[in-house]
């Protein structure tokens, strides 16, 4: 069997995601597989790799004789209960992501928060958006690698938090004070503050919290 190329699934991911971030494809509804080939312009093998690659992220579901379909939208009660799951798990392994800091861990999160400000910027700010996602996400998950928890970084990792937080709402505002209180946790990394960084993380998580409720309001 000849292996399909990756950069081929890679971008039909790419597509598919970004329409799942923009709500291009509605949270709930049907993934014909035919269809989305067609207006790709691939076969139906990428497509249906790259759907599975977004089953294992928790963006799309597969049910028997049924197929897939995008994943339905948080209700507030899963909105709030994951955020008292998070307050409870981040801010400590901040902590100790903290305690283990070293220069070449330092490096690698300064350069995942510059990406995050200043990477490329395409044309279509959906596009833009579900990119910060994805570099929120690996922001994170950099800092749970870092404490050397991996009963935290996997739980966490295992909730896709970032990529339905994301889904959530469309807004310049998150991802402009995202990015400044990012710069409040580095700050505390640099200074090796183990309760500086528990604060800035605890700060960060209850602002995102507050300033995606009103996607339910």
């Amino acid at each position: 069997m000849v292996n399909r190329p990756a950069s081929v699934v890679d971008s039909v991911y790419d597509n598919i995601y970004h329409r799942l971030m923009a709500l291009d494809i509605a949270p709930g509804s049907r993934i014909p597989i035919d269809v989305l080939a067609r207006e790709i312009g691939v076969s139906q093998t990428p497509v249906r790799e790259a759907l599975s690659r977004l089953e294992r992220e928790g963006l799309v579901r597969k049910e028997h004789l049924i197929g897939y379909s995008a994943a339905p939208q948080w209700t507030r009660k899963q909105f709030e209960d994951l955020y008292v799951f998070r307050l409870l798990l981040e801010p400590e392994a901040a902590r100790l992501a903290a305690k283990n800091m070293t220069p070449e861990a330092l490096q690698q999160l300064q350069r995942a928060a510059a990406d995050m400000g200043n990477g490329e910027t395409p044309l279509d700010r959906n596009t833009r958006y579900s990119r910060f996602a994805r570099a929120d996400a690996n922001f994170h998950d950099d800092i749970m690698r870092i404490s050397g928890n991996e009963i935290i970084r996997s739980t966490l990792f295992n909730q896709h938090v970032h990529l339905h937080i994301f889904r959530l709402m469309f807004h310049t505002r998150v991802t402009q004070e995202a990015l400044e209180e990012h710069e409040a946790l580095l700050a505390a990394f640099r200074a090796h503050d183990p309760d500086a960084a528990h604060q800035a993380m605890y700060v960060h998580i209850e602002r995102s919290r507050d300033r995606l409720l009103s996607a339910f309001e």
